[in-house]
């Protein structure tokens, strides 16, 4: 863990937590936020963040599961450091890419690809990663590359967006 980082305890069961988080050099403070378990039981997510005063905090992580969120939005947390809204958005797109077991073996082929885009790409599990995207022009472009993959089969993607 990064010197300074400050941990805060949440439920320890059931939290998507960042292994590696895609600017962890610019953070120092841990934040979550509530998510849909689904049928995962995974109700929260831990957010990597840079602390700019007692409510006010910039995500330096991609988010996995939390929709709405990008890398570099300053969101405001309540009392217990959950994120409530954001205050100030990065302009930063995200996207889920996951693979199913017969086409994990593409996945290294698909992270080349995205890089060479000048995607950031950050991993939640061996067959699943969120990519960053730092504007709309280049969004499009990553989500162009990502759907042409999806109908060859190769893996399936989402927008981080709601709207």
């Amino acid at each position: 863990m990064a010197a300074g980082v400050v941990v805060m305890e949440f439920m320890s069961w059931g939290e998507a937590t960042h292994r590696d988080p895609t600017w962890r050099h610019r953070s120092d403070f841990i934040i979550a936020i509530e998510i849909d378990p689904g049928d995962t039981g995974i109700t929260t997510e831990q957010l990597w963040a840079r602390k700019l005063d007692e409510r006010h905090f910039e995500l330096c992580c991609i988010p996995f599961f939390a929709y709405d969120l990008a890398l570099g939005d300053v969101a405001e947390v309540d009392d217990d450091f959950l994120v409530r809204r954001v205050t100030t958005a990065s302009g930063r797109y995200v996207f889920r890419v996951h693979f199913d077991n017969e086409n994990c073996g593409l996945r290294d082929d698909v992270v080349l690809a995205l890089a060479e885009r000048g995607a950031l790409v950050e991993w939640s599990s061996a067959s699943m990663f969120a990519v960053d995207a730092r504007d709309a022009l280049h969004g499009q472009a990553i989500a162009a590359y990502l759907q042409s993959e999806e109908s060859q089969g190769r893996l399936i993607y989402e927008t981080g967006k709601t709207g």
